[in-house]
């Protein structure tokens, strides 16, 4: 079975879809996603296979039977690919491949190599290569003959596809089967992105007079479309899962003088494999270091409160589940139950209704994300000389003036200022009262 997977070459291979259900099933999940991660990695689907199982078995996982019907599926479609909804163990891939003779993969591989064929900076690469590597070292001695012959990744090139789905990624460094030379590559790369990681912070640190903003959300829930809406950062945008994975930062004026900063993240996704969330620390950095999270949330699909619960899992992996968030429901222009939408607003009052493609709602988010920046507003009496113009400068950008009053060449200003610029105001050395 090791030869399975040198042999196939670039072309489009045909995919049967597997998911094994312990207990009581996945309340009419029919494999949908699985089936877009499988078209993202560039398969045609032409079978899917449910099954519910009592128990894991240890050898094949849906049991010897299930596995001589999926043969038999296998030979019926002409299949090229299992792919299973289910993490397995490396014997258990082993197993399925000697019944099925084909290759077998399971969902974390099929995530890692989609990521494999997205990653374009250096940063994404580093980040992808350390993910696979972590992944693929304690399955190094059975079953991963084939990683001493990988071309090469080059995203979805030719030459970066030479093996099929589940063997794109690394890319010049051809993985042979030595635990020693992969731990070897394993430290260097995590040292790398230690460095990474260290520049990150020092970029982050520099924002800290900015009000940072983080997008967050489920893969092709509509973030990079909003990053571009709201600040014209002319991001490419694309109908497919996990389109972005480097962070990109622009400015977003908010009102007045008020600005933030706008960051996207990658999309996030239901057992998102941890050795991605750990690789990706650096990339995530964005999220733990913010001021607000903005959470989109796709309310045309009919998964989405599962979606959020995903979403909410990785936040709290990485650290942010405190953090402040703004829920933020997108697609609602093209949403087929209003019911749906109607449930979510009763779990989550809060939210804003946009639609990010049409513009809806824009106007209402930039709002809602102005009052979180000013975190609650003040009635301040402040006095000070009629030479210190930054206050008033700053009191016009910032806040709203409602009253002046000058003498002996002072100035005693009433405004309505966020509590969160107070601090900046204070530090321009007027007096400040604080009336309500």
């Amino acid at each position: 079975m090791e030869k399975l997977r040198e042999t196939l070459r670039v072309r489009k291979e045909r995919a049967i879809l597997v998911a094994a259900v312990l207990g009581g099933g996945r309340d009419g999940d029919d494999l949908a996603e699985l089936t877009a991660l499988a078209e993202s990695a560039g398969a045609v689907v032409v079978d899917r296979f449910q099954q519910k199982v009592g128990k894991i078995n240890p050898t094949t996982y849906i049991g010897k039977g299930k596995a001589d019907q999926l043969k038999g599926r296998v030979k019926r479609f002409k299949a090229d690919v299992v792919i299973f909804d289910n993490d397995l163990l490396p014997r258990q891939i082993r197993e399925l491949e000697d019944i099925v003779a084909v290759k077998v993969l399971d969902r974390s591989e099929l995530i890692l190599d989609i990521f494999a064929t997205r990653a374009k900076t250096k940063q994404a690469k580093l980040q992808v290569e350390l993910a696979q590597l972590e992944y693929t070292y304690p399955r190094l001695t059975r079953m991963w003959s084939h990683l001493d012959s990988v071309a090469g990744a080059g995203g979805g090139t030719a030459a970066g596809a030479v093996g099929g789905i589940g063997t794109r990624g690394p890319g010049e460094q051809q993985l042979e089967i030595d635990r020693r030379l992969v731990s070897k590559r394993i430290t260097q790369l995590r040292r790398e992105l230690e460095g990474v990681d260290r520049r990150r912070v020092r970029e982050i640190s520099r924002r800290k007079a900015l009000f940072k903003i983080c997008i967050v959300g489920y893969t092709n829930a509509g973030k990079s479309t909003l990053l571009n809406a709201l600040t014209d950062a002319d991001v490419v945008v694309e109908d497919r899962l996990f389109a972005t994975l480097d962070t990109r930062t622009r400015k977003w004026k908010l009102a007045g003088g008020a600005e933030a900063l706008l960051s996207d993240t990658v999309g996030f996704i239901k057992n998102l494999p941890h050795q991605l969330v750990a690789s990706f620390k650096a990339t995530l950095e964005e999220a733990i270091n913010a001021d607000l999270l903005l959470h989109i949330v796709d309310v045309s699909n009919p998964d989405a409160l599962k979606q959020i619960e995903s979403v909410n899992k990785v936040l709290a992996e990485i650290g942010c589940e405190e953090a402040p968030i703004l829920d933020v429901f997108n697609k609602v222009d093209v949403i087929k139950r209003v019911d749906q939408l109607e449930t979510l607003q009763t779990l989550y009052p809060d939210a804003v209704c946009i639609s990010a493609k049409t513009g809806l709602g824009l106007e209402q988010l930039r709002e809602a994300v102005l009052a979180r920046y000013r975190g609650g507003e003040l009635l301040l009496r402040v006095a000070t000389s009629q030479s210190n113009g930054k206050v008033q400068s700053f009191l016009r950008a910032y806040g709203r003036i409602i009253k002046e009053q000058y003498s002996d060449g002072h100035v005693v200003l009433d405004a309505r200022l966020g509590q969160n610029q107070l601090p900046d105001l204070k530090k321009l050395g007027a007096e400040i009262e604080v009336l309500s």
